[in-house]
């Protein structure tokens, strides 16, 4: 909507509050609230002020003054505020005007620029499937004596025999059996239904919503695609409601990739095509998997940029402990329609022509969604521009269980990096598809390398409690 629409919105609704938000490093919202009777035009034109310096990743205490730029087309009232809130996301800018080349939102935004300079295609469009689950207990610490954590959760395969429910109530879900059973096994219905009557009520279009595999409350709400930083506004809204609404029954939701041992973890399947003026341009009947030469050298782009692309989509320590064979992660680089153990896959059941699409299935939702689909279309585009054709370099397709491949076959294929530190080394030794038309800048990568090497390094030097048991009667 317009600056006008929202000014409109703001009487017609009675809003008492106007609350800008922007987006830091790690993909998390920061907001300043203001009156909406401070609220004006000039607001738009003029932005908001804040200090740089205290979000982490961005600047120096000594250029600390940043701006946030409104924009008006993100518009939507708040529905989890006592006093009537309007949200509205911004662009950073410095001082004197120009977009701040770390803010994740303008990298986004010129990701979409750059695709319309190549002639590719007018339009990128990205859908995610952000799995999370609803815990009703989370505890954890790490102290220089101890350390642990401990979730729970009502329905969960360990809670067969708990007391504390009055006489257990059963219908359990157990481990890797939580996909899609109805009540009572799934006792988390109205909870998910919730959220999608507020994501709705927010302007999103939500498709389904159901039960994920996992034990202890793993869940899915998918919704409708859209172009590359709508989608990216529309996942912070997403998260935002999940979390609030899980807040709201007394519970807590998280979208850490791998909370649990031994279970799934959550993924962020992400679904993506170019289309040009209106037209699909992956779709070609009869080709594999009805998929244009275009969509093939897209899908070659992503799986040779896979090491590096990691770091960007997967960027958390904890994001390699789902990585792992025998639990659903496809970290296995190569395509295949269909097949849900490749890390490109294709689907082809009830697909149209404008619904042909590719589905990345390794990131994960501690990605910055404005990089993470920034840094995919790149790799995409790069592969479309060199014509990286991903059967030639042994990509695929792969058309069966590739965990079910013996060991000499496997060998022929490539494997997701095993930790954070090893695709931040694959990005800095391959990084220059995502600087093409000045998307992303080298300071912006080495400074977002040296980010998630200090998270890397907080982990890896702290005392797991399994070393414990492995070491302590050494």
């Amino acid at each position: 909507m317009s600056v006008q629409k929202v000014l409109e919105l703001i009487k017609e609704k009675n809003i008492e509050f106007v609350d800008f938000r922007f987006v830091d490093l790690a993909g998390r919202a920061h907001h300043i609230t203001l009156p909406a009777s401070e609220v004006d035009a000039e607001t738009f034109v003029n932005g908001v002020a804040f200090d740089g310096s205290s979000i982490a990743g961005f600047r120096g205490i000594e250029e600390s003054d940043m701006v946030m730029m409104p924009d008006a087309e993100t518009a939507y009232v708040d529905p989890f505020t006592a006093h009537s809130t309007l949200i509205v996301m911004s662009n950073i800018h410095t001082p004197d005007g120009v977009r701040y080349e770390r803010d994740p939102r303008s990298i986004a935004h010129k990701a979409e620029e750059y695709l319309q300079t190549t002639g590719v295609g007018t339009a990128a469009f990205f859908a995610p499937e952000s799995e999370f689950f609803i815990f009703d207990d989370v505890r954890y610490e790490s102290t220089m004596n101890s350390s642990s954590f401990f979730v729970d959760s009502e329905e969960a395969a360990w809670n067969t025999n708990r007391k504390e429910e009055g006489g257990n109530l059963a219908f359990k879900v157990g481990v890797k059996g939580g996909y899609v059973p109805v009540a009572p096994v799934d006792s988390q219905q109205d909870i998910r239904s919730e959220m999608v009557r507020l994501l709705q009520e927010s302007g999103l279009r939500v498709e389904r919503h159901h039960h994920e595999v996992a034990t202890a409350g793993q869940a899915e709400i998918n919704f409708r695609f859209d172009t590359l930083t709508k989608t990216a506004d529309n996942l912070m809204k997403y998260k935002y409601i999940v979390h609030n609404v899980a807040r709201q029954y007394g519970k807590v939701a998280t979208f850490m990739p791998k909370p649990l041992f031994g279970d799934n973890g959550s993924g962020m399947h992400v679904h993506q095509s170019i289309f040009n003026e209106g037209e699909p341009l992956f779709y070609e009947k009869g080709g594999y998997a009805n998929l244009s030469q275009m969509a093939l050298n897209y899908i070659g782009g992503i799986l040779y940029h896979a090491p590096a692309l990691i770091a960007i989509t997967n960027p958390s320590t904890n994001s390699f402990k789902r990585l792992v064979p025998g639990y659903e992660a496809p970290v296995n680089l190569v395509f295949s329609k269909g097949n849900r153990s490749a890390a490109v896959r294709i689907p082809v059941a009830a697909v149209t022509p404008k619904g042909c699409r590719i589905e990345f299935r390794t990131p994960d939702s501690t990605a910055n969604p404005y990089l993470a689909f920034a840094a995919m279309l790149m790799a995409g585009l790069d592969g479309i521009k060199r014509k990286i054709d991903p059967t030639a370099l042994g990509y695929g397709p792969y058309d069966k269980n590739i965990y079910e491949l013996s060991d000499e076959e496997k060998k022929e294929i490539r494997s997701v990096p095993g930790t954070l530190d090893e695709a931040l080394d694959a990005l800095e030794a391959d990084y220059e598809f995502l600087t093409e038309g000045g998307v992303f800048t080298k300071e912006f990568i080495d400074n977002y390398v040296a980010f998630k090497r200090a998270e890397a390094k907080a982990v890896s030097i702290r005392v797991h409690p399994y070393e414990y048991g492995l070491y302590f009667d050494c």
